[in-house]
């Protein structure tokens, strides 16, 4: 019978995480997590920038934050972009999306949350796909949370758990 490798399931964030009740949310999942995959938070730097720029001020910030994210990538990642535009998805879809990139050698799954400008092209051409949580404007630090969750939802739907019901 083959091994299953475990699953390497990273989350690649602009900006520090300051918000001591987003932290404690993140760290109960990231546990939870634990009995299914490595996981891991990345932070990047981000961009210091001023409140109006221009549209090429804005293209630079995104760039810089970009190569950023994209050093933090290796070759062989399946990488998920968090973007409005991206395909929405059931928790169902999700979690049977993450088994079967498990079941056929994407053992290692790279989530990208850009900061408050979004994400470079250069990071949009390198994913793989794009997820949307919807239309709705959230915070990144916030999204980081909703996106642990997810993630851990996904896998306990794939466990035939009731936690998701």
């Amino acid at each position: 019978m083959k091994k299953v490798e475990m699953m390497n399931i990273k989350i690649i964030g602009v900006g520090k995480l300051k918000e001591k009740y987003l932290k404690q949310g993140i760290e109960e999942y990231s546990k939870r997590l634990s009995k299914f995959c490595k996981f891991e938070i990345v932070e990047v730097n981000d961009e210091k920038a001023p409140e109006k720029l221009s549209s090429a001020e804005m293209i630079d910030v995104k760039g810089k934050e970009g190569e950023r994210i994209l050093s933090k990538i290796k070759d062989k990642e399946y990488v998920y972009a968090l973007a409005i535009l991206g395909k929405e998805r059931t928790s169902e879809d999700f979690a049977k999306e993450i088994a079967d990139l498990g079941t056929y050698g994407h053992s290692d799954i790279t989530f990208v949350i850009g900061g408050s400008l979004g994400l470079s092209d250069a990071v949009l051409k390198r994913a793989d796909t794009q997820i949307s949580f919807g239309k709705f404007t959230l915070p990144h630090q916030l999204m980081r949370m909703i996106l642990t969750e997810q993630v851990y939802r996904g896998f306990m739907i794939n466990a035939g758990s009731p936690y998701h019901k």
